[in-house]
């Protein structure tokens, strides 16, 4: 899977693996756990040049934070 979406860094994520690895970091950083962030299973089974991100399921505790973090001015943790 070699994904060349762009991260927060500016630098492009080498696979979705990374990819996820970079969004769960950030999001522990933000005090945010989305327990079932993971790789889509059927587009990065495949090989998918475009391997989709499952964000999974959250409580609406979680759901809460995460918009309001989303919400903040420059988005900062």
């Amino acid at each position: 899977m070699n994904v060349k979406e762009m991260t927060a860094d500016g630098r492009p994520a080498r696979s979705a693996a990374e990819a996820v690895e970079r969004l769960r970091s950030a999001l522990h950083e933000a005090g945010i756990i989305l327990p079932s962030l993971r790789i889509d299973p059927v587009t990065g089974a495949h090989g998918h040049p475009y391997a989709l991100v499952d964000l999974g399921r959250c409580n609406l505790g979680v759901a809460s934070r995460l918009a309001a973090v989303l919400r903040r001015p420059g988005g900062d943790a």
